[in-house]
């Protein structure tokens, strides 16, 4: 099966999505019309974004004319995967993984054909099977054929061994849990192929082996990347923690920002990972970020097409028409310009980063500056507030703020009501006094 003549493997090959295969999968995906999964783990009512690269992954499948599976773990997910963990995760009730579930649900659909006539995508919840089998018929049927010794050799396992928490028996039958979810989705809706992180390759190849054992067929297994940043901060954090792709969670204007403030070094790969974009189109983006790299076209880019998966076309608009309107913002303008500028920024504020902070608070001595630049989300300390403000790395209003001891009062805002807080010259906060 191929999307556009390109074959699927080669596309995700291209895009970087290939850290490693087992034989035979590019003939596969060129061939037949293949059914694949991927596993969720439902311990939030929200994925966040490091779930967008196996969600896309599943789109792309779906879009080269194959039939994606979501598996949300509801049986795994009482368990906990060790993959990647130095300690135990806490278990989950059945009510937790329920609403979990539903969000979730609600978020892959933005990615994904549940309707589509030739290959629809699925939804399908493994606590349908696990949570049936009687323990020992369980050992007898599926537990026989792994021997500890292969166990022990898989990295998730191994990894945990090695650390001062060890690893229980609960997460260390975790193995024994997925090879089983594929044989099940290999008998009931003929799926031959699981896909993941890195870091799954030990549970997938589990999968396949028992596949081969008890159905005497052969099963495939693709692995991406997991993503990390040459910058140094982990994918996905911010100062004030985990990105979501749930709005109530993640703000859309703090999301958009996360993907604006991306490092040159990561969007080019960015670009590849979570965007359909073309590779011509990813040529351009690449050669405007070498030539005129201030201007961040390539970056602008990533947020509008992820943005707009994400919560949709409308929504992304609106909050990048408001973000265009914050950086265009022209702060030398006379005192009589002050009341218009204050209603432009309150008019976007809920569209971009802001804070409201009680304007009372700036009656008589004020607010020490770092605390205003703080309390933005502009430094994770005050300590490193000071630090900046001593090296000239913030503005306020468009004013240098050079004394790590200065106030400012609401004399000092736009109209007595907004300041506009500058970090170098790609972050922008609104400070609105209510």
């Amino acid at each position: 099966m191929t999307s556009r003549g390109v074959n699927l493997y080669d596309e995700l090959k291209w895009r970087g999505l290939v850290y490693d295969a087992t034989e035979g999968v590019r003939e596969l995906l060129e061939t037949e019309r293949v059914t694949a999964y991927i596993g969720f783990d439902p311990t939030a009512s929200s994925l966040h974004v490091g779930s967008l690269l196996p969600v896309m992954a599943l789109a792309r499948l779906q879009r080269a004319g194959h039939s994606p599976i979501a598996i949300i773990g509801g049986g795994t997910g009482m368990i906990g995967d060790p993959s990647g963990r130095s300690q135990e995760r806490t278990l989950l009730t059945h009510e937790q993984i329920d609403d979990n579930l539903a969000g979730i649900r609600r978020q892959l659909s933005r990615f994904l054909d549940f309707d589509h006539p030739v290959n629809p995508a699925r939804i399908v919840n493994n606590a349908e099977w696990l949570t049936e089998f009687r323990f020992i018929d369980f050992l007898r049927d599926t537990g026989k054929h792994f021997t500890v010794n292969y166990m022990l050799q898989k990295e998730s396992v191994s990894r945990r061994l090695e650390s001062e928490e060890g690893i229980s028996f609960t997460e260390f039958s975790y193995l024994l849990l997925q090879a089983r979810d594929f044989v099940e989705l290999f008998d009931r809706y003929g799926c031959t192929m699981q896909l993941g992180g890195s870091d799954q390759w030990g549970n997938i190849t589990a999968g396949i082996d028992l596949i081969r054992k008890l159905r005497g067929k052969k099963a495939h297994g693709l692995v991406m990347p997991l993503v990390t940043a040459p910058s140094g901060v982990k994918f996905g954090k911010t100062e004030t923690g985990t990105v979501w792709l749930d709005a109530t969670r993640t703000p859309e204007q703090e999301f958009r920002q996360y993907w604006l403030t991306t490092d040159d070094r990561d969007v080019v790969t960015y670009l590849k990972y979570f965007t359909f974009l073309t590779r011509e189109e990813i040529d351009a983006l690449e050669a405007a970020t070498a030539t005129a790299p201030e201007k961040r076209a390539a970056q602008s880019a990533l947020a509008d097409a992820i943005s707009s998966l994400v919560h949709g076309g409308e929504s992304t608009e609106r909050v990048a028409s408001a973000n265009t309107t914050l950086f265009s913002v022209n702060l030398d303008v006379p005192a009589t310009e002050h009341a218009r500028l204050a209603n432009t920024l309150m008019a976007i504020a809920d569209d971009v980063p802001s804070t409201k902070m009680s304007g009372a608070e700036f009656d008589g001595s004020g607010v020490a500056v770092v605390d205003v630049v703080t309390k933005a989300g502009l430094a994770t300390s005050k300590s490193e507030a000071r630090r900046l403000v001593q090296q000239g790395g913030v503005k306020v209003n468009g004013r240098e703020m050079r004394d790590p001891n200065g106030r400012l009062v609401r004399e000092d805002a736009l109209n007595g009501r907004v300041f506009l807080v500058q970090r170098g010259g790609r972050q922008r906060h609104v400070v609105v006094l209510t």
